[in-house]
């Protein structure tokens, strides 16, 4: 959106800068991202409203339009997340959990990457995160020993929702807007994104050694709730639904994750209204066990970008990279690296407004290295992505954690996927 901004968007960057960093420094602080994130955002749009030349009720139009699309996102995260709660008061994780455990570390961590790589492509990486970190909470108790299993599942469901149109919200983005199709982005990203995914993986295939021990991974003579196998395959089945409804429909994921939702209200309800002692299975219980922390982090975090977002400076950024740059690769491959700071949905809309179709057609090459870079290059940051600040919020990982144990593999994965892209 193009606006005439009368405020100096130095006072916009400091203060975005100041509130990300206070964020980041959240452990040293001693305040809850949170509570920063909603105070970072609410202060942005105030320099934004005082600064716009234009009515007040233009800027009123201009945040809720915002607003709507980021409440998709919080309305979709609180439907996953209540689903996965039913799914673990049910004890429904149980029923088949003690079949995916392996005693290796090294055995374990390949077969939850590929996993989440895999079911990002058909869900997305956000409901993957979700979906295994419940898991995997199920199968290593130990937060210390989860924390590179958690981690790794964020780098492997990023990968895998580069490659197909529905894993990622960028590439579902470019998807709808023309740029891109189903079977090209398939058939030209899935390898560069598996190497994205392999270079992490083999080298903390090195590092991690020894096993689990097995008296903490027998969950076979936990007792199960009534109703316990139902819920899970149902939970599932509804969780596949959401792509589903999409294509059918055209409406949004949110809509289809809502429905998944309201028809696991009614079975659940019918199944245990007649039991005063199953009140812990009825999802007006379960939704007071929903992390509501996590959902208004998203919703401060995604409102203080677009603001930046709609003052015109990421779009003017991407303007000086391609007048300065020229190079497609490198453009694309600074914009992945871009996206690991901030949210990758604003950038790719910037990047889309910026580039023009006829000039560059359907499946050119700068369209699918951006699906590539947006959707991989959030994995270098853990507040680079969804899945990533939904780690945060699920598992309380701190940025300087992740920063020491993943970015530099991470990044090494990143540049060589993009490599193989630019050369084969």
């Amino acid at each position: 959106m193009d606006t005439i901004f009368t405020v100096p968007h130095d006072i916009l960057l400091i203060i975005f800068v100041i509130g990300y960093s206070a964020i980041i420094c959240e452990y040293i602080i001693r305040v809850n991202k949170t509570a920063i994130a909603l105070m970072l955002a609410v202060l942005c749009w105030l320099v934004y409203f005082v600064g716009d030349p234009q009515p007040l009720s233009t800027s009123l139009q201009t945040l809720g339009s915002h607003l709507s699309d980021v409440s998709q996102i919080l309305f979709f995260l609180l439907g996953a997340m209540t689903l996965v709660e039913l799914i673990d008061s049910h004890k429904g994780f149980n029923t088949f959990i003690h079949y995916l455990h392996m005693r290796s570390k090294r055995k374990m961590l390949w077969m939850t990457t590929f996993i989440a790589f895999f079911l990002s492509a058909v869900l997305d990486n956000l409901t993957t995160t979700i979906l295994m970190i419940s898991i995997l909470r199920k199968l290593i108790p130990h937060k210390k020993e989860r924390f590179l299993f958690a981690c790794m599942v964020i780098v492997a469901a990023n990968a895998g929702g580069a490659w197909t149109p529905i894993g990622d919200v960028t590439t579902t983005m470019l998807w709808i807007g023309g740029q891109i199709t189903t079977g090209k982005v398939v058939s030209t990203l899935f390898i560069p994104s598996l190497i994205s995914l392999l270079a992490p993986l083999l080298f903390y295939t090195f590092t991690v050694k020894g096993k689990f021990p097995k008296s903490e991974i027998d969950f076979r003579d936990e007792p199960l709730e009534p109703g316990a196998h139902l819920i899970f395959y149902l939970g599932i089945a509804l969780f596949l639904f959401v792509p589903i409804f999409k294509a059918l429909t055209g409406m949004p994921p949110f809509m289809g994750m809502l429905i998944s939702l309201a028809t696991m209200w009614v079975i659940t309800d019918i199944m245990h209204h007649k039991h005063e002692h199953r009140v812990h299975l009825r999802i007006p219980h379960i939704l007071t066990k929903v992390d509501v922390s996590s959902i208004l982090f998203f919703l401060g975090i995604l409102l203080s970008v677009n603001a930046i977002e709609t003052t015109g400076m990421l779009a003017a950024a991407a303007k000086w990279f391609d007048v300065h740059i020229r190079n497609e690769a490198i453009i694309a491959t600074i914009i992945g690296g871009v996206s690991a700071v901030i949210d990758n949905v604003p950038l790719v809309a910037a990047t889309m407004g910026m580039y023009h179709l006829d000039i560059h057609p359907v499946n050119a090459p700068l369209w699918l290295m951006i699906a590539y870079a947006a959707g991989t290059g959030g994995s270098i940051l853990v507040m680079g992505s969804s899945a990533g600040v939904a780690l945060m919020g699920l598992e309380k990982v701190d940025f300087f954690s992740y920063l020491k144990k993943m970015s530099i593999p991470v990044l090494i994965g990143y540049l060589l996927g993009m490599l193989y892209f630019v050369i084969f």
